[in-house]
């Protein structure tokens, strides 16, 4: 993949250049962090719509007829049901439980002319732990007949977001768009191109992500940008990207997941299935220890002051937590921050201090997510 200054560039990034995109290192990629203001493309998502390039984030295919056997042992959330056309998040565990990555699962439906034989499962991770997801996949693939293809460098990811989204994108779809339920997926053509499509998100709003072949992404990003741009959409980069989904109460590798916390922990009790099966984890999910460990919850702030990560959660001089996301919210317009604490103090309600360099700063436990469309 090309590279400047040893980063790899994803095949949208000499539009995100010569666009005035302030580029900057995120896990080993040159990504914009913005063009215009965080608060405007932030409030342009919650308004109209935001272009995003994700094309940094990992994109994995399966093939074999054990992979959804072999899926189903790799992540928490259960695989083996899933219908065509379905989308799940789960988690990739280590034996202790601790995540090694937040993950969607995708079974597509359709099929895509360019592809003699297509995977029937992708799976999209982080940007940071792709390598890292490659390698514990392909060590335990051997035991089934599956196979891992890492298509991250023949492809690219767009997402759109925000409530003209469905309907700026519709029409360069060959399938009906506006008919996909959420979490849900479909291979089709856009703009004449083989892509997957999946009514998905980051962001808390409504919204797509295409996966397409890197030879197509420019043109597709030009033409939905063209398109929202006349009502008041933007291109958005990784800064209002994590405003967004911090607002959307939505965790983030390396901040409120990582392989010392445990889904249960951080709140993600939805994305464990542990019923009549087995996975990677399980056993230490299941141990009783989960009690006693800290959890992750909401704090709203009053000023403008915001809580950064690392900052600690105090429950008058005694330390309970610590502050793993936090910003000042353009929606709300008010600090808001994600952290763990103690299990004693998480209930809604709880009055809690943030120490933000020495300044001790009032903070209350409130339920998460912080912003929920349509409310």
């Amino acid at each position: 993949m090309p590279t400047t200054a040893n980063l790899a560039q994803t095949p949208l990034h000499d539009w995100h250049a010569s666009h005035g995109g302030r580029m900057v290192d995120f896990a080993g990629w040159s990504m914009p962090v913005q063009y215009s203001s965080i608060v405007n493309e932030h409030n342009a998502t919650r308004t109209a719509a935001g272009l995003f390039d994700i094309s940094h984030m990992g994109r994995l295919a399966f093939h074999g007829p054990d992979t959804a056997k072999f899926l189903d042992a790799m992540v928490t959330r259960r695989i083996a049901d899933m219908k065509p056309g379905q989308i799940r998040y789960g988690l990739v565990c280590n034996a202790d439980g601790g995540i090694l990555d937040d993950v969607l699962v995708y079974r597509w439906d359709g099929e895509l002319q360019s592809m003699p034989n297509p995977p029937s499962f992708h799976m999209v991770v982080n940007a940071s732990n792709r390598q890292k997801i490659i390698d514990w996949l392909i060590d335990r693939q051997i035991e089934f007949a599956a196979r891992t293809e890492d298509l991250t460098q023949t492809t690219a990811m767009i997402a759109l977001q925000g409530p003209l989204a469905i309907e700026k994108t519709d029409p360069l779809c060959d399938c009906e768009l506006t008919s996909l339920r959420y979490y849900r997926g479909i291979a089709t053509r856009v703009m004449g191109y083989d892509c997957y499509v999946s009514r998905t998100g980051y962001t808390g709003e409504d919204g797509c992500e295409i996966i397409c072949p890197a030879e197509n992404a420019v043109e597709i990003w030009e033409t939905l940008h063209e398109s929202i741009e006349e009502s008041g959409g933007m291109a958005v980069g990784l800064g209002a990207r994590d405003t967004l989904r911090l607002e959307a109460g939505m965790p983030l590798y390396g901040h409120e997941l990582s392989e010392n916390i445990t889904p249960l922990q951080a709140g993600l009790d939805f994305a464990v299935n542990l019923p009549d099966r087995d996975f990677i984890g399980r056993d230490a999910l299941v141990s009783g220890t989960e009690g006693a460990r800290p959890v992750r919850v909401g704090l709203q702030m009053d000023g403008r002051r915001a809580a950064r990560d690392g900052c600690p959660v105090l429950e008058g001089d005694k330390p309970v937590g610590t502050i793993t996301s936090g910003t000042y919210s353009p929606t709300f317009e008010r600090p808001l921050a994600m952290a763990y604490v103690k299990p004693a103090v998480s209930a809604i309600g709880t009055p809690l201090t943030v120490d933000i360099r020495g300044t001790q700063l009032p903070a209350t436990v409130v339920p998460l997510p912080f912003y929920e469309r349509g409310k």
